[in-house]
């Protein structure tokens, strides 16, 4: 029987089945090459509501107070001297 997802992949592609039966290292390197694809174009990629809602007030601490931002440099210094 077809999993549900075997519907979506084109007539040759292989299996949910299929592909879960691949050893751990190659199922890796699909998980790899899938999510490479997506981050690629991110922008098509939808975004949840619970997503969106963390990013939202997120960005609305920072419009509320964004000198408490910490640049990429003061953010690895502190990274660094906490080790």
């Amino acid at each position: 029987s077809l999993h549900p997802i075997d519907t979506l992949l084109p007539m040759n592609a292989p299996t949910l089945s299929e592909m879960l039966a691949l050893p751990a290292e190659q199922r890796l390197r699909l998980l790899e090459l899938i999510w490479a694809s997506l981050s690629s174009d991110a922008s098509k990629v939808p975004l949840g509501d619970a997503h969106r809602a963390a990013l939202d007030a997120e960005l609305d601490a920072y419009r509320a107070n964004p000198a408490e931002v910490l640049s990429i440099e003061q953010f690895l210094e502190e990274l660094r001297l906490s080790k």
